[in-house]
This record gives structure tokens, sequence and C-alpha cells, in this order.
């Protein structure tokens, strides 16, 4: 299978899991934000907030703020201290954007097949 095939498939895939009800409505400026945490996360460098407002990459500071807000109404991410410290707060996902990313991954792997 050539390479556009499989990434064409791979896209169709995520749309159909988007229609799904059990996965969650997110725009792209808060997919792109989930995916940043949750790949800090997965090398052990959590991301604080304060980098992620400055994530101009993805959004103004403003909308990040919206985003951060949006992904914690829909539970996919989590706010953390680390110790004794309590004025950095550090972002994590939660089990519903590990239960997510895992779905992204079946259909990465049915693209594949």
């Amino acid at each position: 299978m050539k390479t556009k095939q499989i990434y064409l498939r791979f896209l169709n895939l995520i749309h159909a899991l988007e229609g799904e009800a059990h996965t969650p409505a997110m725009d792209l400026d808060a997919k792109k934000l989930l995916e940043v945490i949750a790949v800090r996360h997965e090398q052990e460098k959590p991301l604080t907030v304060t980098e992620a407002m400055a994530l101009n990459t993805i959004a103004s500071p403003a909308t990040i703020h919206r985003k951060l807000d949006q992904l914690r109404e829909l539970g996919m991410i989590d706010t953390v201290f680390e110790g004794k410290n309590r004025r950095t707060k550090y972002l994590v996902p939660t089990q519903a954007s590990l239960d997510y990313f895992e779905s992204i991954g079946k259909a990465m792997q049915a693209a594949l097949a």
C-alpha cells in the first residue's frame, strides 16, 4: 500500500472515531495542546501551565487558556502539584485522554493492516 493511501485510510478511520459518542469533541487547537501535554508527560517532563501558555505555535495565550479550560471540562487533563511546591501546576493527561490515544493508536494499526 502506498504511503499516501495509508495516511488517507488513517484519516478516514480518525473521522469515523470522531463520529462516535465516546470521542470528546475537541477542535484542532485543543487536540494539539492535548498531544503536547501527553507527549511531555510520556517523556516524564510534564508541562507546566506557564509553559503551555507560551506555546505560541499552537495559539495565543488567551486561546491556550480557553483550551486548557475546555480540556479540563472534557475530563482530558488535570493539574497537579509536585512535592511541597504549590506554586507550579503541572498538566497531566487523565485516563480519558489515555483511552482516546489508545483508540487513535488502534486506528493507526488498522490503517497499516
